[in-house]
């Protein structure tokens, strides 16, 4: 099985394509929420986020506090490192597990949406990657029309990502600018798998 990952920066809309791949009838492992759900859920990274990050790290129902646990993260350098020390790791053993359901299945193809390729080490564990580009001004836009976060709150989570906007050699490239079809774009590379 060929696993691809579809990456870019925030707001890029890679899970804009995740969307069209999956219609389409591949499977889609979209990190972010499994990461989230693995915060909650795994016993093991619940234990090492409230040792690294305090006991407001959840609340009295045992669901994540994530207001509390992005102010800390995202205004030290030092504790983004400890959050991803602890989420990447768990996030790639879910993913690998999930890739081998996906083979065991039969799928010839099966996709995985991140942001943090490169960060998390994913890019070590899939075949191809196609990455999803937008001029920072129309990222920013679209972050804020679905968040509610400022310009300034944007800005700062591109600038914490600042290495997953670099494209790798190899690595397939969709403009989702706004102006630009996708589709036709989703297409091309599909038919080159």
């Amino acid at each position: 099985m060929e696993l691809v990952a579809i990456t870019g920066g925030i707001g890029s809309g890679k899970s804009v394509v995740a969307r069209m791949v999956q219609v389409m009838g591949h499977e889609v492992y979209d990190c972010d929420s499994r990461a989230k759900a693995i915060m909650t859920e795994s016993p093991e990274v619940r234990q090492q986020l409230e040792q690294a990050f305090g006991k407001d790290t959840f609340m009295a129902d045992g669901t994540l506090n994530r207001p509390h646990l992005s102010a800390v993260a995202f205004a030290d350098d030092d504790a983004l490192a400890r959050l991803n020390g602890i989420v990447h790791p768990a996030t790639a053993r879910d993913m690998q597990q999930w890739a081998e359901i996906q083979a065991r299945k039969g799928a010839a193809v099966a996709f995985v949406e991140t942001a943090l390729l490169h960060t998390a080490g994913l890019d070590r564990l899939v075949d191809k990657v196609w990455h999803v580009t937008a001029p920072a001004r129309v990222r920013i836009e679209r972050v804020m029309a679905r968040s509610g976060l400022t310009a300034e709150q944007v800005e700062a989570r591109i600038k914490a990502q600042v290495n997953e906007d670099r494209i790798a050699d190899g690595e397939a490239v969709l403009v989702n600018d706004g102006e630009a079809a996708m589709l036709p774009q989703v297409l091309h590379l599909l038919a080159r798998n």
